[in-house]
């Protein structure tokens, strides 16, 4: 008799809980409080036909008129109080991307470690949104409602449409479902992309290490000289796979730890020399999370990335910026990252004129950093320049590209050109 089928999780349909009143009237200024939620109550106020239906709409919202909230891919459903009795069924329907626009939202989403970052801390970056049209526009919202009236929208499809802006508020994953993908879907498409990133970060896998036949190994025979010792392997090995035991230590933190071992014995005997010996408590926990292959995307590694920035008193947004700058450049690239600096006379000076010679003319000095609007070089104490890329006109810098020993080749590879 065969086992029954556990079901898969399918997080494409979520039911919110009803929201609670507002505490201030309907129409005092923005409804929501992130950009994108007052995105979401702009495009059905701009397609809108009457005005005064959207204002009573917010004054239902705000009273609490809206039932429990069904999100599911291109529709968004709920229950609205009206004048009746008995509720009224309204729902917002909305296009659903296709394939080729989840593709490049989601590559985008992967290359950039601050959108990720940003995401996990359920914030939305714009350049993220504009990707793929992520957030609609006018038109792009068809309200319906079982009353009888025929505006466009109704006051409860107004007040379904006010409501769901508090909703992306406090989750921006509510808009990647309406858009067709939950979020289980999205983090694990993501996790997969940094996976392989990684893994061909690190070329092929380690070869095998030697065995011993275990019947030959426990059979009795003669004490004879001693065999030379094996040699040591190319590559440290792996450990094996821990299940996960309530009441046992976390399966991913003994994971960590031994492989953590492994490798560090393995360069000791190698060389003689520890290679975390020197690293402070920060610069350590900045190795241990890049080593890692999921990027705190997981639900284990988010776990990891909070413990090791709690430890450290950081932000899991700090820890996630400075593990971009140790995948660039390792010691020297977390250095560049923290350490602004005045270099001496010499190749920084000479930067400006070469960038300006290859149509770069735009850049401006700081110490050690030649910046533009979305473009930044810093030059390191190694002689290297590392490539930082921000939103336009803002400053939160994240390491991108290779570095280099030319400006010129370090924005060349930091643009993809």
């Amino acid at each position: 008799m065969t086992a029954p089928r556990v079901p898969r999780h399918d997080d494409r349909r979520r039911t919110f809980p009803a929201l609670p009143r507002r505490p201030r009237a309907a129409g005092e200024g923005d409804f929501a409080t992130s950009w994108w939620g007052n995105a979401w109550v702009e495009s059905m106020a701009d397609s809108a036909l009457d005005p005064a239906r959207l204002r009573r709409g917010r004054a239902y919202a705000d009273g609490g008129h809206v039932d429990a909230i069904t999100v599911t891919p291109g529709r968004v459903m709920a229950y609205v109080h009206g004048s009746r009795p008995r509720p009224y069924r309204t729902e917002i329907r909305l296009r659903t991307l296709g394939d080729g626009d989840w593709e490049s939202l989601l590559d985008t989403a992967a290359a950039r470690p601050d959108h990720i970052a940003a995401l996990l801390d359920k914030d939305m970056p714009q350049a993220l949104a504009a990707t793929a049209d992520l957030l609609p526009t006018a038109g792009d919202l068809t309200p319906d409602c079982s009353c009888p009236d025929d505006g466009f929208p109704c006051k409860h499809a107004a007040a379904l449409c006010y409501q769901t802006a508090r909703l992306l508020d406090e989750d921006p994953f509510v808009l990647f479902l309406m858009r067709g993908r939950g979020e289980h879907e999205i983090l694990a498409d993501l996790t997969r992309r940094n996976a392989t990133r990684s893994a061909a970060e690190r070329g092929t896998a380690a070869p095998p290490m030697p065995t011993v036949d275990a019947a030959a190994a426990v059979t009795p025979h003669p004490l004879g000289t001693l065999p030379p010792p094996f040699p040591l392997p190319p590559n440290p090995g792996r450990p094996p796979v821990y299940p996960h035991t309530p009441g046992a230590p976390d399966p991913l933190a003994l994971d960590l730890l031994a492989t953590e071992a492994a490798a560090r014995a393995h360069t000791f005997l190698a060389t003689g020399i520890d290679p975390v010996a020197g690293l402070t408590p920060w610069q350590d926990a900045v190795r241990l999370a890049a080593a890692h292959p999921g990027s705190g995307l997981t639900a284990s590694t988010r776990a990891l990335y909070r413990d090791l920035a709690s430890g450290t008193d950081h932000t899991p947004t700090d820890l996630s910026r400075a593990v971009a700058a140790w995948r660039q450049g390792g010691l020297a690239g977390l250095a560049v990252l923290e350490d602004p600096w005045d270099p001496p006379a010499g190749p920084f000076d000479r930067a400006r004129p070469a960038l300006i010679a290859a149509d770069f003319s735009h850049f401006r000095p700081w110490r050690n950093r030649l910046s533009e609007r979305s473009l930044q070089l810093r030059f390191g104490r190694d002689g290297l320049w590392y490539g930082y890329e921000s939103d336009p006109d803002q400053e939160d810098w994240w390491p991108r590209g290779t570095p280099d020993t030319d400006p010129v080749g370090a924005l060349t590879a930091l643009l993809g050109r």
